[in-house]
């Protein structure tokens, strides 16, 4: 199946948008079984642990969005992992720094078994078993040295499965202890010991796949839906608010008045991100209040139709205030190694959708020799600012830039969004989405438009306590090369500090659902995804 499977497809039968052209497969063998969207999503995640090796990994993080047909409901599962529970070590990071270049001290828990497994239980239909298989054929078939480890590493969780008494859902619960708190969990904890990582059995015993109520905005009629602020997903939320009092449709698309009021739009968004977003269970983040009316309309104000912003501008939303602190940036130089992060969208012949982010961060981590297990550097896209919302603390999830997308309409799922590159998702993501709502493009030509993104923001994966130093370059602008010249020139009349790229920007994937049920799912073939749908 995977050499029938190019960049984009269409059909009634279900559909797998994601990385390498055997995840795809994978999803769409288990669509084809009869197993249901999140059945498909978590063959398809488990694949790309292979395929996408390096920008994602089976001990890394995934946040997970499903809307259920039969609920009508969208649902969050958050399968990112915490930092270390032991005061002390929190302490050591504080006072030596919280490792940004690299490092297994920076290794949150390994959230992402978890999550496949809770998923599975929750809202599948099949075993561990059947939707591994997949992987387990890629991990066969390959020559890297951690494939054996891996997919022995998985096999004893098939094995604890099938051992286990009771119900489908007792019998995934008990294989999923054996990896958090059975015998692979204390030969992590051994490995951990090894690399120097205060990760401990406690740690990894404590971890929960969290389920969530989404972050939610209406456009244009549309229900448009998002992680919580432990992610940067309600930056899209926000710059949709600003967005909604501007008539888009009217301007030329991609003329110099639709890319900076969409960048200027993003860069407001981003300033609330980086002054107030973190993991809800620990700050209080003022999210009803970002995305008020009252405050809004005072934001959108900022936005000059003229005039491209260079200074940092969060708000008040406590005391609705447009603007707070001096407002002064300065660019830094990004050091930081960012070698992370996947994409997964999902849609089954019953109307269930499923967006997800897979990543790791790996930074030059290496697996374990015996488990084939490899963690990332999450923990660094947390700081050691004491006054700070995303201050690292025992348990807490750090603020990540992974960040998928559902839109609904009429109590049904229309499309879904998931985007690897840092930062840059929510733009992508936004590109996209306006592309397809406001220009009327299915996701094929959606995703193959020309982009353009800011690094108008801190950046996400520096951990410097002193956050204007993490800030990354003002009134920067991206553009594809394909975007005309005299558009370029107008915008850097505007003040914008304009690039061009023949790359692309990050990477997308996305699919849509007509009226009739037809799903049409697309990837972005430069930036190497894959797609395939089911009559």
């Amino acid at each position: 199946m995977t050499d029938q499977i190019g960049w984009n497809a269409s059909g009634r039968g279900g559909a797998v948008a994601a990385g390498g052209a055997g995840s795809v497969a994978a999803g769409l063998e288990i669509l084809a079984d009869g197993g249901n969207a999140v059945d498909a999503a978590v063959a398809t995640i488990l694949a790309l642990a292979v395929t996408d090796y390096g920008l994602f990994a089976i001990g890394g993080e995934i946040p997970f969005m499903l809307f259920d047909a039969r609920a009508r409901q969208v649902r969050v599962l958050s399968g990112v992992g915490r930092a270390p529970l032991d005061p002390a070590t929190i302490a050591e990071y504080y006072a030596t720094g919280i490792p940004d270049e690299g490092s297994y001290r920076a290794m949150p828990v390994p959230g992402a078994l978890h999550l496949c497994f809770s998923a599975l239980a929750a809202f599948g239909t099949t075993s561990f078993e059947r939707a591994v298989t997949p992987a387990l054929r890629l991990l066969d078939a390959g020559e890297a040295d951690w494939h054996p480890c891996l997919a022995e590493t998985l096999r004893r969780l098939v094995a604890a499965e099938r051992n286990a008494g009771g119900s489908r859902v007792e019998r995934l619960l008990a294989a999923r202890e054996r990896f958090y708190r059975g015998d692979i969990a204390d030969e992590l904890v051994a490995w951990y010991g090894e690399v120097g990582s205060p990760l401990t059995a406690g740690d990894l015993a404590a971890h929960l796949t969290t389920h969530e109520a989404p972050v939610s905005v209406d456009f244009r009629g549309l229900g448009v839906h998002k992680c919580g602020p432990w992610t940067q997903g309600p930056v899209l939320c926000q710059a949709l608010r600003l967005l909604e009092g501007h008539d888009l449709a009217a301007m030329e698309h991609l003329s110099a008045d639709h890319v900076h009021t969409i960048t200027e739009a993003m860069k407001l968004a981003y300033a609330d991100r980086d002054e107030y977003y973190a993991d809800p269970e620990f700050a209080g983040v003022p999210l009803p209040r970002l995305l008020s009316d009252e405050y809004t309309q005072m934001r959108r104000a900022l936005i000059d139709p003229v005039r491209a912003s260079r200074d940092r501008r969060p708000g008040d939303p406590y005391t609705m205030r447009p603007l707070v602190g001096d407002g002064s940036a300065e660019p830094n130089e990004v050091t930081t190694p960012i070698s992370d992060t996947t994409t997964c969208v999902v849609a089954d012949r019953w109307g269930n959708v499923v967006a997800a982010t897979p990543s790791c961060n790996l930074a030059g981590n290496e697996p374990d020799p015996r488990t084939g297990v490899v963690q990332g550097n999450r923990l660094r896209c947390m700081n050691t600012d004491p006054r700070h919302p995303n201050r690292i603390e025992p348990g807490k999830r750090p603020r990540v830039t992974l960040t998928p997308t559902l839109v609904t309409r009429d109590g049904r799922a229309v499309a879904a969004i998931s985007v690897a590159g840092g930062d840059v998702q929510d733009q992508t993501t936004l590109n996209a989405l306006l592309n397809h709502v406001e220009f009327g493009m299915a996701p094929a030509v959606a995703l193959t438009t020309p982009r353009f993104s800011t690094d108008h923001m801190e950046n996400s994966f520096d951990s410097d306590p002193d956050r204007a130093r993490a800030f990354k370059a003002p009134a920067s602008l991206l553009l594809n090369a394909s975007v005309m010249e005299d558009v370029r020139q107008e915008l850097m009349n505007r003040g914008h500090e304009v690039a061009v790229t023949d790359e692309f920007i990050a990477m997308p994937v996305m699919l849509a659902i007509d009226d009739d049920g037809t799903i049409h799912a697309a990837g972005d073939p430069q930036a190497g995804r894959h797609a395939g749908a089911l009559d």
